[in-house]
């Protein structure tokens, strides 16, 4: 079993991205999937405007995903300037809709706004309410980018942890995964920093002090987190086989997805156990969205 946490998708071509790429459409993801042998796979929305070509909203997710209930797990996405723009909206009752015709968890919200934002919060605190999970794309700043805006360190992430225990925050991008080790700087945050990985990282750090911070592991981010320093990568994926999610963060497809086969050739050459295998492969992600495959 193989469960990917992270995939966009349209229904309907729109403007072409930056790149000339377009939105994976259902048929086409579910081909990767299966080149990939991936079994199910998360579909996040697009709510907010930041770098933004084509919404795909809630709503368009769970059409696609009615179509297909065996292969696609649907999320919602809600802006937190939704409905009034301030920390005072309602956003529990979109959280309640959503969660009643299906969704599993919230994301990816990349809305370009503080992380410790009272809006931000306000959003939060409810999705800790209505007990949905949170896939949280960081950024390094305001303006230019996308994602909540975090600093060097990750100071927001861990205030908003301590605010909100009861929150599952699935952490993702750059400025995330390049915390896993020390050397990080305001330079190098937001790509991909190669070379061995020294002890003392934020990420890990976090990991062990939060129960409730777990880690996407799609994209070139998350990829490059755990295969530049091997020893460390399989040391790590090992610690931390109970906060880890497989994922790919397929957008378009020409996407490159190495992760899945990077794992099993691990698992294969004995540096990744077959428990810790099953858990970031499925198990960790049937236990978060209530898959009831028998996660645990």
């Amino acid at each position: 079993m193989l469960i990917d946490c992270h995939c966009h998708i349209a229904n309907t071509p729109s403007v072409p991205r930056r790149d000339g790429s377009q939105y994976v459409a259902p048929e086409e993801l579910i081909a990767m999937m299966d080149e990939s042998g991936v079994d199910r796979a998360v579909i996040l929305p697009s709510a907010s405007p930041e770098c933004r070509v084509q919404y795909v909203p809630t709503e368009a997710v769970l059409e696609i995903a009615a179509t297909r209930p065996d292969r696609f797990i649907p999320f919602c996405n809600v802006d937190p300037r939704m409905d009034s723009n301030s920390p005072d909206a309602d956003l529990g009752r979109f959280l309640a809709h959503y969660r009643e015709r299906g969704c599993r968890g919230l994301g990816e919200l990349t809305a370009n706004l503080l992380f410790d934002d009272p809006m931000v919060w306000n959003l939060l605190g409810r999705c800790a309410e209505h007990a949905l999970p949170v896939t949280v794309h960081i950024a390094p700043r305001v303006g230019g980018c996308y994602g909540l805006v975090d600093d060097l360190h990750l100071p927001r992430l861990e205030a908003t942890l301590k605010q909100f225990p009861d929150l599952i925050l699935l952490g993702h991008s750059q400025p995330f995964w390049a915390e896993i080790g020390p050397d990080v700087t305001d330079e190098t945050r937001n790509g991909y920093p190669a070379g061995p990985v020294g002890q003392g990282g934020r990420v890990p750090d976090l990991l062990e002090r939060y129960p409730n911070l777990y880690g996407d592991l799609s994209a070139n981010s998350g990829f490059n987190a755990v295969s530049r320093d091997p020893d460390f990568g399989w040391a790590f994926l090992e610690r931390f086989q109970d906060r880890l999610l497989f994922g790919t963060d397929i957008v378009s497809t020409g996407n490159a997805r190495p992760l899945a086969d990077y794992l099993r050739t691990g698992r294969a050459e004995g540096r990744l156990s077959d428990e810790a295998w099953e858990k970031i492969a499925w198990r960790n992600a049937d236990r978060l969205f209530r898959l009831g495959l028998g996660g645990g």
